[in-house]
């Protein structure tokens, strides 16, 4: 199995703390001086795109929310400041028609030469969704997207498409002209309905990073889910990572992050993260249940030999991180292999460092074992 390889665009800020920005506490909460803050300016992103590009990741992922630049409008921005880096934007059904969805996709492949991939974000929190004009229930938002993604992938078809369900009714779905070739679908969730949803949809489901066995577990559970509608899936994990020469840099780093948070930003961003109604979430929360948040050291939340927890005392989602030599890194990346991922999204803060830390020193561990035949090699500057 030929691993891929993501990163991910910061579009809500960046920052050498763990707190400058996007999920969790709010911009300009926390210890982050101003200096230290990155502004999601079209010019760094596109910094942190092309370095993605030039160490061989396959693309980049773009988040949706609130705090977030728009992830359509920045992509295809980029998609002008790139030659091969795929992007794989984030986007939340019942925002926009599924016929408009289908069409401004289809537009997006032809500009970018076909390197659009779509992350299907349902909604998780009832007050963002409110937000955005949508009251709909959890359950409710899952059903929707099942019909949304009926009709977008029938609008593709190449033959005008009728639906009529709960939430759309549409007469004649289709696009000018179908996408080529058609966007490869993300998803994630851990919900029963989120499973369900999966299973009938996309190509590849993508989970947070718990520890690889747990892992595993919800990757059985979805490919038996997608056995029953007679299609097979790819699985990835979304993660960050700390990679350095030697575990005691890696580690000093990660130690350096912790240090960097105040007691009371953590609450703060607990007691937030706790009314979360996402499953997946509280799954977050449930890793470091038990750290001493004012005063526990940095291998405390070490949750399985290299996988470390702290990212997630303030940020929601995404709350691990694989921490350790390049060779220890590779040695974790081939355990979550060994239980079926395929796919890594990766991150680090800051962005635009870490993604050479990793592709300089990471990367090229993996391609020496085998790991990564297949897949999309370093683009190499002319001169």
């Amino acid at each position: 199995m030929s691993l891929r390889f993501h990163w991910f665009l910061p579009t809500s800020g960046d920052s050498r703390s763990l707190i400058g920005g996007g999920h969790g506490l709010q911009r300009g909460h926390g210890r982050a001086s101003a200096a230290a803050y990155r502004p999601p300016s079209i010019d760094y992103l596109g910094q942190i795109a092309r370095s993605a590009e030039q160490l061989g990741f396959d693309a980049v992922l773009t988040p949706t929310g609130t705090w977030c630049e728009d992830a359509w409008l920045v992509t295809a921005a980029l998609t002008q400041q790139t030659r091969t880096l795929r992007f794989l934007v984030a986007f939340r059904p019942g925002f926009v028609s599924p016929t408009l969805a289908a069409q401004m996709a289809a537009t997006y492949q032809r500009i970018s030469g076909g390197r659009l991939l779509l992350n299907v974000v349902t909604g998780g929190e009832t007050a963002e969704q409110r937000r955005f004009g949508d009251r709909l229930s959890k359950d409710e938002r899952y059903a929707r997207t099942d019909e949304f993604l009926s009709i977008v992938r029938g609008a593709w078809s190449g033959t005008p498409y009728d639906f009529s369900g709960v939430h759309y009714q549409v007469e004649g779905a289709t696009v000018a002209e179908p996408p080529a070739p058609v966007p490869e679908l993300y998803f994630g969730g851990s919900s029963a309905a989120a499973g369900r949803v999966a299973a009938r949809h996309v190509q590849t489901y993508l989970t947070w990073g718990e520890p690889p066995a747990q892992v595993g577990e919800k990757i059985a559970w979805v490919r038996g889910l997608a056995a029953e509608e007679g299609r097979t899936l790819r699985f990835g994990v979304r993660l960050h990572v700390i990679a350095r020469d030697t575990s005691e840099e890696a580690w000093a780093e990660a130690g350096r992050l912790l240090a960097g948070l105040d007691p009371e930003d953590v609450r703060t961003a607990q007691q937030t993260l706790a009314r979360s109604e996402s499953v997946g979430q509280k799954r977050m929360l449930a890793l470091h249940e038990g750290f001493r948040r004012d005063g526990g050291g940095v291998h405390d939340l070490e949750i399985h030999p290299g996988l470390w927890a702290g990212v997630g005392l303030v940020r929601g989602g995404a709350g691990t991180a694989l921490v350790g030599s390049h060779a220890e890194v590779a040695d974790l990346i081939e355990e979550y292999a060994a239980q079926g991922v395929a796919e890594f999204v990766l991150s680090g803060y800051p962005h635009l460092e870490e993604a050479y830390w990793f592709g300089e020193g990471v990367l090229p561990e993996l391609r020496r074992r085998g790991a990564l035949d297949g897949a999309r090699a370093p683009v190499r500057l002319s001169a």
